[in-house]
């Protein structure tokens, strides 16, 4: 009977853990300060180490910082609506935020 030789398959490096992408990371000479990187940082050192392109599609923490800042603002509007007893606008800012929200949890 023959024997097959199972190979074995890295994992995507998405779905890795930061302690594993951290000893593929010191297995790499390019790469230095590997304990100091975060899990995306190390995602990408790993990709550019080994000459792979990155998908620029997903969204940056830049972007779920603008909308926390628009969120703040609405906050800051509702409560003045509330002080004001406008209780329309106070309902409208408090859908807008709900929608900001969730727009930040899809954007992390």
């Amino acid at each position: 009977m023959g024997k097959k030789k199972k190979e074995i398959k890295e994992k995507p490096l998405e779905k890795m853990t930061a302690k594993e992408l951290r000893e593929i990371g010191k297995q790499i000479p390019e790469i230095t300060g590997v304990y100091g990187m975060n899990k995306a940082e190390l995602v990408s050192a790993i990709k550019k180490a080994r000459g792979i392109t990155e998908d620029l599609t997903k969204k940056t923490d830049s972007s779920v910082r603008e909308i926390k800042k628009k969120v703040k603002a609405l906050k800051a509007d509702r409560e003045a609506a509330l002080n004001n007893n406008d209780d329309k606008m106070a309902k409208i800012y408090r859908r807008r935020l709900t929608k900001m929200k969730k727009k930040t949890r899809r954007a992390a």
